[in-house]
């Protein structure tokens, strides 16, 4: 018979265990408000700047979906992860230079920052040369704000459906980041609308600060950061300073 350890003697949960636990309870706990499955709001832990030794943290205390920012990071940190964790899934959510475009399809499993037709050319391409094609997800700019990535408002309808034709079921859902000082509610409403107009399932909206209001308009994927991880470095593990670009997907 195994004897449990002295409450003294058992490792303790590390800080990101625990904040894992509690964006899980925070998670579930919304969904249930909203008369949804708590499985039906998947966890993107974002671990931008934070080191690879945060991410295997994390997945130590279960966590199996991250997203990052940027794709020479995400490079550097997840791929010598994948043998020891099969069920390990790599989301690139921030804004994709199209150069960066063949990398990304190498590495992500879902990239969320589908924006414009010149990305859609530049990820076809990829495709042919890598032999695959990740999950995509298509930006919108809810707000129309111009330091922001995302398709606007008013091309969201004919670009999903150019997105569709091109890349068929590959498109899963859609993405935004709404106006950091506005009320999140109406844009999440009317992203969850525009999906459910193109028959798209999945709806990637919420962060650190509205995942829960997020949650209660539809929300299928949650990106949060800072809640898990800390306060994120100024600049990734390896000191290069990124470049001046757009607002980041989570905080």
């Amino acid at each position: 018979m195994t004897t449990a350890l002295p409450t003294a003697d058992r490792p303790r949960p590390s800080t990101i265990a625990i904040a894992l636990a509690g964006i899980r309870e925070r998670i579930a706990a919304s969904a249930r408000r909203a008369g949804r499955a708590p499985d039906a709001v998947t966890l993107v832990a974002v671990s931008k700047f934070h080191p690879q030794s945060s991410v295997l943290e994390a997945l130590q205390a279960g966590q199996t979906v991250f997203g990052e920012n940027r794709v020479q990071e995400a490079a550097e940190k997840f791929p010598s992860l994948r043998a020891d964790w099969p069920a390990m899934r790599l989301h690139v959510i921030g804004g994709l230079q199209t150069n960066k475009a063949l990398e990304a399809v190498r590495i992500a499993d879902m990239i969320e920052s589908l924006d414009r037709p010149s990305l859609a050319d530049a990820l076809a391409r990829a495709a042919d040369r890598a032999g695959r094609l990740p999950d995509l997800l298509v930006q919108v700019n809810t707000g129309d704000e111009s330091q922001k990535s995302g398709i606007p408002r008013a091309q969201a309808d004919s670009f999903i459906t150019a997105c569709r034709q091109r890349f068929g079921h590959a498109v899963r859902g859609l993405m935004c980041i709404p106006p950091a000082e506005e009320d999140p509610m109406p844009h999440f409403r009317y992203l969850a609308d525009l999906a459910r107009t193109h028959g798209l399932a999945m709806l990637s909206m919420g962060m650190s600060a509205d995942f829960e209001a997020a949650i209660a308009a539809g929300a299928t994927h949650v990106r949060v950061g800072s809640a898990i991880f800390g306060h994120r470095p100024a600049s990734p593990p390896n000191g290069a300073i990124p470049p001046a670009r757009l607002a980041a997907p989570e905080s």
